[in-house]
């Protein structure tokens, strides 16, 4: 085969479209013939077209070779290989069409074509038979279409394949598989159905039909309109193609690197869930889709995360599907910003100017483009990154309703999230939770929250990051034997992190980091050498290091703080000169050229990431010998009116003297946004740590100012905790005194733990004289969990901790047990956590005897910790509660489980709610409870429990002498287990409340009730909501007796 070609004259053309293709390529389209020569002499142009795109436009290649037929299923087996590099499957692809002559040539031109055609203006143009005697070969010949109808259904289309019996839960689990785009479960879905003769091709050929239809051009005759679009497709897909968060040294393209985060809804009564999957992600697909709305008629989601957590990269991805026609396509335009970009804007703008100055123009018909766009708003998509990065606070005081008049760019963002400006076009805004208001929050239709990756995100990601053999695999070791590390992994830009300095890492031989600051000094340790000739200075990072680059660090560092103190995160070649930053600083690589200019605009700049901006402005607060120490005390008591919730919470500990001079450091600290004093803050106690005393000691002229700084530092600290403390309000008579902490609380824990003082903490919570300490919607993760057990370890009696609706994990937990022994009650409700971080948990506690109550519901937990629950039990004669509720535990677990409880005399509450029990698990617990003389609440809620569960349960009813309320709910007892039920009543003068709604109960079960109600008058309530019963029999039996709740 001919793989050569002539390299004196161009091969390519342009299409229609504007994209290079070959000649051969272009001759085809223009009716001409592709010979088998043209073709093979134009073969690394072809290769080059195959692998341009993405891995999805190479499989979209494939679906029309599949449905035209130039492909046999043998063939497109072989080149459907994972892991393979798409270089090498894209050759192999040309050698097959090759072998297939001529005809084969042309038709692998036709299917780029029509997957270029695809990405720039997709639609449906196939039709298929739904009741086709051979759904196999037409769910082939209809492929494109149906991948393309699926996209989005494929979770509700394999739910309903799998209850209707066509497909295995085992199946369902390899289509779901993280590693695949929604595009790709699509495909390996019809991939399953070619090879099934079980009827799933004919149920997909039916099915999929009925979906519904992506969305086209309303008016066909809309010219200008379309090649608008063309060019915003282009320019969004020119912007998102490449992953630029974090770094400007690399390329990275996004498809192949991007890896979901844990993303879940927050609803109106403050309650996180995760939708049911596993795992418990809630993909971009469903973004729009999402249920638990705070206000129905408004317009824009909300996505909130932490620093770090990913919020830039998710926006980054959804222009990037939508630029490819791979989702979203019910909107026509979506138009991306960035805050820190708009409020660099001075003049005022109108919604056009804002919309075509500041994202995309249109070459024709901008007038007629604009009408369009505001006759359809429901096709238009708004972006806003980083609202916390926005200077003007949220208002709606002044409205503004017009799209052609001009405002300022605050009163124009404003109105346009509250709806008075293009009502009905749907906004995507990001941001720091802190820097949301409760005002900001009622004009939000939705509000979800991005928690990172999880475990095994974060695998996926390193592997992504390094495919080559071994690296990935090491570096998932090490992570697994430092939880420190892999605690803050979690965080993407963590991640990043480790991923870059992996060489340092690896050979540090057990020196991992150990906090934040640390982790940022070893990517200093990675990119100083980097800028440096070879051999010139030190590759570990030393004072020789950080001596000889000190100027540039501390030129960098009052651009960081001048920046933070201005609300500025990007930067001109002006304000660059202003802080001494030069063409040598900048080379270091802490600065890039800043995403989202508008082209032709003055190149910007912009620090990797907003925490390295702060973590230079700590640097600068550390070694300058500008910064006085007393300044420091705006850091971590600044307060100004209307301020965040940390600045309510730290004392105001501002020093009477001479008014501040405007730039001076202290006034930038006293401006600065909370949220990134917050992290400053933490950064600087991790620089004036005893570790990197001496690191910082050759860098600084004067030891003596260091100490004085350290000292500063380590009063505020304690002083801002004490006050804190002390304002704690006293506790109601006959209740535990509890304190709910904000947000701001865990950020001066977090500093504590920077400054890794033993004495400090011990000091700082020898006044916290609370009974129950509440951090739940705190956003804790592993990293703050770390700093929790560092600082709560030296409490002098023990505490309820309560970490509900946060990200703690199985590293977080393993982070928790230094302090496990002065918690008297650990709460875990949804926290993401699995067997292995409860087993690791349960083996400590067995040595806790302090420890007496868990709640672990909403989590990942299976039968494979039962056997450590079980244990737990036995071992531990003074455990008194239990909660498991929401999990995956079957009749085996249970069965388990119920082997400790027989052992067990002490515990008083078992919560089993919503697992998968059923009657043989039922039965295993009934017979462990019925001699039980300690066990006062059982749930049994929602376990698929039937008759014969309910009749073990009634056995157990007479038996029993100790249990007080029994919760059968959303079962299915029906009658025969209800009557069963009521007899073991008639021998039972323990229970009081008896909870059967929503269990198929008829008014035969009710009487049997009524019947044993008669002989027991120990039972106050017996609930029977929401089973089969009429008004009219409702009312006959509250009459009858008004112990039953109907």
């Amino acid at each position: 085969m001919n793989t050569s070609h002539d390299g004196s004259e161009s091969c390519c053309s342009l299409n229609a479209a504007g994209v290079q293709e070959p000649r051969c390529a272009a001759s085809a389209r223009g009716g001409e013939m592709c010979t088998q020569e043209a073709f093979g002499a134009q073969r690394s142009q072809l290769v080059e077209l195959l692998v341009s795109g993405s891995l999805e436009g190479f499989e979209s290649v494939l679906d029309w070779l599949l449905s035209w037929e130039v492909l046999s299923w043998e063939d497109y087996e072989g080149l459907s290989l994972p892991g393979q590099p798409l270089s090498h499957l894209a050759r192999r692809l040309l050698d097959t069409v090759w072998s297939k002559g001529a005809w084969g040539c042309e038709q692998l031109i036709a299917a780029l074509q029509e997957a270029q055609a695809d990405r720039q203006s997709p639609k449906l143009r196939s039709h298929w038979d739904p009741h086709s005697p051979h759904p196999a070969r037409d769910l082939r010949c209809s492929r494109p279409a149906i991948v393309r109808r699926l996209y989005g259904h494929v979770e509700g289309v394999l739910e309903l394949a799998q209850a209707r019996g066509f497909i295995s839960p085992y199946e369902c689990d390899e289509i779901r598989l993280p590693i695949f785009t929604s595009s790709q479960r699509a495909r390996r879905l019809l991939d399953l159905a070619t090879v099934k003769a079980n009827g799933l091709a004919a149920f997909l050929l039916q099915h999929v039909l009925e979906l519904p239809v992506p969305p086209t051009l309303p008016f066909e005759d809309a010219a200008a309109c379309k090649k608008y679009i063309s060019k915003l497709r282009t320019t969004v897909s020119a912007q998102s193609r490449f992953l630029s968060t974090y770094d400007g040294a690399e390329n990275l393209c996004l498809e192949e690197i991007y890896t979901e985060n844990v993303l879940e809804i927050r609803t109106e009564g403050g309650v996180a869930r995760a939708p049911q999957q596993s795992p418990a992600t809630l993909g971009l697909e469903g973004l729009f889709g999402a249920g638990g709305h705070l206000n129905e008629d408004a317009d824009t989601v909300l996505v909130v995360g932490e620093a770090g957590s990913g919020k830039s990269t998710l926006l980054q991805q959804l222009h990037l599907l939508w630029a490819a026609g791979r989702d979203f396509q019910e909107f026509l335009f979506v138009f991306p910003f960035s805050c820190r970009q708009l409020q660099c804007v001075a003049k005022p703008l109108s919604v056009r100017t804002l919309l075509f100055e500041h994202c995309c123009w249109p070459d024709l018909g901008q007038q007629d483009v604009f009408q369009f766009l505001l006759d359809h708003p429901d096709r238009v998509l708004l972006t806003f990154d980083g609202f916390d990065e926005f200077r003007f606070r949220f208002t709606d005081r002044e409205r503004h309703c017009s799209p052609t008049d001009p405002t300022s760019i605050q009163n124009l963002l404003f109105n346009l999230l509250q709806g008075n400006l293009f009502k009905n076009a749907r906004k995507v805004l990001t941001s720091r939770p802190d820097a949301v208001s409760a005002l900001l929050r009622r004009y939000m239709r939705t509000e979800l929250h991005l928690k990172g990756f999880s475990e095994d995100g974060i695998e996926l990601y390193l592997r992504k990051r390094h495919p080559g053999p071994g690296v990935a695999d090491r570096l998932i070791r090490l992570l697994r034997e430092t939880s420190t590390l892999h605690g803050f992994c979690h965080l993407p830009v963590f991640a990043w992190m480790v991923s870059k300095c992996h060489q340092e890492l690896l050979l540090q031989g057990g020196g991992s980091p150990k906090t934040t600051t640390d982790m940022y000094l070893l990517f200093l340790q990675h990119l100083l050498p980097h800028a440096s000739p070879p051999d010139s200075v030190p590759r570990t990072l030393g004072p020789g290091l950080l001596r000889g680059r000190l100027p540039t660090l501390l030129h960098l560092g009052r651009l960081a703080l001048w920046g933070l103190g201005m609300s500025c995160y990007v930067f001109s070649a002006k304000q660059l000169q202003a802080a001494g930053v030069d063409e040598e600083d900048i080379s270091l690589g802490f600065l890039v050229q800043a995403q989202g200019v508008v082209p032709g605009s003055t190149p910007l700049l912009e620090f990797l990431h907003i925490t390295f901006q702060c973590f230079f402005a700590a640097f600068y607060l550390a070694l300058s010998a500008d910064v006085t120490p007393s300044s420091l005390r705006y850091l971590f008591g600044c307060r100004r009116a209307g301020g965040s919730p940390l600045a309510r919470l730290l004392p105001a500990l501002c020093v009477q003297g001479p008014r501040r001079r405007e730039g001076s450091v202290e006034a930038l600290l006293q401006e600065a946004e909370p949220h990134n004093l917050q992290i400053t803050a933490a950064f600087l106690a991790g620089l004036l740590s005893q570790e990197h005393r001496g690191l910082l000691a050759e860098c600084q002229a004067s030891e003596k100012a260091l100490l004085r700084r350290r000292a500063c530092a380590r009063w505020c600290l304690a002083r801002s905790l004490q006050k804190h403390f002390r304002s704690i309000p006293p506790a109601l008579p006959g209740e535990a005194k509890s304190m709910h902490a904000m947000p701001g609380f865990v950020w001066l824990i977090r500093s504590l733990y920077e400054l890794r003082e033993e004495r400090l903490a011990r000091e700082a919570v020898r006044g916290l004289g609370v009974e129950h300490l509440k951090l739940t919607f705190c956003s804790v993760g592993p990293a703050e969990c770390a700093a929790l057990a560092f600082t709560l370890r030296h409490l002098r009696r023990p505490v309820a901790l309560q970490l509900d609706h946060n990200s703690v994990g199985d590293v977080g937990v393993e982070q928790l047990l230094p302090c496990l022994c002065v918690c008297k009650a650990l709460y875990l409700r949804d926290n993401n956590i699995s067997d292995r971080g409860i087993c690791k948990l349960i083996e400590h506690a067995l040595h806790c005897e302090v420890l007496q109550k868990l709640a672990l519901f909403n989590n990942k937990l299976t039968d494979g910790c039962a056997q450590s629950m079980a244990r737990l039990l036995e071992c531990r004669q003074n455990f008194l509660a239990l909660r498991l509720g929401n999990n995956h535990i079957t009749s085996a677990g249970a069965q388990v489980l119920a082997q400790g409880l027989r052992a067990n005399t002490s515990l008083q509450f078992l919560g089993f709610w919503g697992n998968k029990v059923g009657d043989k698990g039922a039965q295993a617990l009934a017979e462990a409870v019925g001699n039980h003389r300690s066990l006062r609440w059982l749930s049994l809620v929602g376990n698929d429990i039937g008759s014969t569960g309910a009749k073990a349960l009634a056995l157990m009813l007479e038996k029993n002498v100790a249990l007080e309320e029994l919760c059968l709910e959303e079962n299915h007892l029906q009658d025969e287990g209800v009557c069963s039920l009521a007899e073991g009543l008639t021998r039972n003068s323990s229970l009081k409340v008896l909870k059967l709604s929503n269990n198929c109960v008829t008014y035969l079960g009710a009487e049997a009730l009524l019947q044993a109600l008669e002989r027991n008058s120990t039972i106050l309530e017996v609930w029977l909501r929401g089973n089969a019963f009429s008004p009219e029999e409702i009312e006959q039996l509250g009459q009858r007796d008004t112990r039953l709740l109907l």
